[in-house]
This record gives C-alpha cells, sequence and structure tokens, in this order.
C-alpha cells in the first residue's frame, strides 16, 4: 500500500493508506472527509470538557444576559429540569454565560473529560511520528466513545440547542466562526506532490508509477494554488544555530579581550615540539654534572 503523509500548511495531519490504483478524485475526498471529521472531533471534545465544567448550554435567547435581566425578561429554562446529570448537579457558574451552571459531580466530570482525552489521542498529529496511519472508521469510533460518555453522564439526554448534541447528531451551525474557515469542501479541495497538482482526473499511478511500497508527502489545500514551500530548516534548528553562533560569537570576544599571554609557555603553544618529537629530544633532563 502507499502511504500518504496529509501535511496542511507545514503541520503534519496524519497518515493515510492507499492504492496506486485509486483516482485522484476518491482520494481527495477520502483525505477531506478524514480531515473535516477530525476538526470536529476536536470541536466536540472542546464543548465537552465546557459540559463537565459548566453544565448543560442555556437557551440561545438566554446566553450572555445576567440573571436579572433574565428574571427581567422573565425567561426559563425549560431543559433544567429535563437535562440532569448522573448523580445530581454541582453549583459551577459559567462566568461567560453560555451553560446553565449546573455541572455534573466529580465523578462524572471525569468520566466526560478523560473520554475527551481519549478521542483526542485517537486523532492526534502525534501518529505520524509513531508511523500510525488515520483512517475514516478511526475518526467515526472517536466520535461515538464521546456520544457515549455524555448519555452516561446525561441519561435524559442534553437539551437539542446544546452544541454537544448538534454536533453529534450533525446540526451544528458553525456560520461566522473561525471553525467554519477550517472546513474543507471536497468538491474543491486540491491535493500537492512534489509542488505539482495531482489533477482529479487522473489516478495516481499516473504520478508515482505502480510501486505500492511508496511512502508520499502530499500537502492538502483548500483549493487551487501551490502552496508555500517549507523552509529549509524547522523553528526549533533555526532557533538551536543563532544561539550556538551567539555563544561562539561571545567566545571570540572574550579571546579578543584577554591579554593574558602565559599560554605561549603551554607545550601545544611550541612550534617546535612536533620536530623534537620525531628526533627523540622530548623529555629529556639536565642534572648538574659532578665536581671534579
Amino acid at each position: 500500500m502507499v502511504k500518504l503523509q496529509v501535511k496542511k500548511g507545514d503541520d503534519n495531519q496524519f497518515l493515510f493508506e492507499t492504492s496506486t490504483a485509486v483516482s485522484i478524485d476518491e482520494l481527495t475526498r477520502e483525505i477531506v472527509q478524514i480531515y473535516n471529521k477530525r476538526l470536529k472531533v476536536h470541536r466536540i471534545c472542546g464543548e465537552v470538557e465546557e459540559l463537565a465544567d459548566h453544565g448543560i448550554s442555556l437557551p440561545p435567547n438566554m446566553q450572555g444576559l445576567t440573571d436579572d435581566q433574565i428574571e427581567e425578561l422573565k425567561l426559563v429554562d425549560e431543559w433544567a429540569n429535563i437535562s440532569i446529570p448522573s448523580g445530581g448537579p454541582v453549583d459551577r457558574k459559567d462566568d461567560i454565560g453560555r451553560r446553565n451552571g449546573k455541572a455534573p459531580n466529580e465523578q462524572m466530570s471525569e468520566i466526560l473529560k478523560k473520554t475527551s482525552k481519549e478521542a483526542k489521542d485517537m486523532i492526534s498529529k502525534k501518529k505520524v511520528d509513531f508511523n500510525e496511519c488515520l483512517t475514516e472508521p478511526d475518526v467515526s469510533e472517536a466520535i461515538q466513545i464521546l456520544k457515549g460518555a455524555t448519555m452516561i453522564v446525561y441519561p435524559m439526554g442534553l437539551p437539542p440547542h446544546d452544541p454537544v448534541r448538534m454536533e453529534l447528531e450533525d446540526r451544528e451551525d458553525l456560520s461566522g466562526t473561525q471553525a467554519s474557515l477550517d472546513i474543507m469542501d471536497p468538491d474543491k479541495a486540491t491535493l500537492y506532490w512534489a509542488g505539482k497538482e495531482l489533477l482529479r482526473n487522473k489516478l495516481l499511478s499516473d504520478f508515482i508509477g505502480t510501486n505500492e511500497k511508496t511512502k508520499l508527502i502530499v500537502k492538502l489545500q483548500k483549493s487551487k494554488g501551490v502552496p508555500a514551500r517549507e523552509p529549509v530548516v524547522t523553528e526549533k534548528e533555526q532557533k538551536e544555530m543563532m544561539a550556538y553562533y551567539y555563544r561562539r560569537q561571545e567566545e571570540m570576544k572574550k579571546l579578543e579581550e584577554c591579554t593574558d599571554d602565559s599560554y605561549y609557555d603551554s607545550n601545544w603553544a611550541d612550534n617546535q615540539q612536533l620536530k623534537r618529537h620525531f628526533q627523540g629530544l622530548n623529555n629529556i633532563q639536565f642534572k648538574p654534572g659532578k665536581k671534579l
């Protein structure tokens, strides 16, 4: 199988296995599907962690309002007495005003947070370093374990307007958010390899041949446009080089300022040492002669 190291910009995303016989159109759609689902997992994890800290989401017309404003407008959260976490709620106010402040107890909260971490580990970019490939079922499984955790903690279900439930039911509204800009359209996305666009009407074998034991670095673009070349050295390597040359510069300054010439008496500073070594004249000691 051909192994593709998928990158977005300079960042690794995941490894993906495919065949040289696959069409570029099908390959692009599969990669975009995994990419978008990974974004979805991260969005759900973020909201699940908020759910663990501050409870269910308030109705949209109550979010951001103070308690006095809610009372003045006579607004009521009808789901507050329905979506109750297992073991009872704990008061933990949301300063942003998005959630009702009735959080799960410590044990239930830990289930949500532990599952969130597990889901993120399942789709982590670090899998690239361990040469582990990612598949669509892997990402779907991460979503399912998040769904299972919310059902354990909230057996009566979450409100229909809660972001976690909306994401799990594919009803999320991301319009006007940064998250909406990150999502890729499978019809418009493009793949680039070695600075060349992989045209959708061709097969992968048209570009790399039929060798199935190949590993490529491909870049995923939101639309047509050659991606910028990566720097020759990484940011970490650049910092290390700058630190090395700075230390070198400081050492040279100290040598220039040093006026001590006692090192001239050292053996290593003697120009004739090598010559005497070959002539066997090193380590000769002279003793004072005896008086007759």
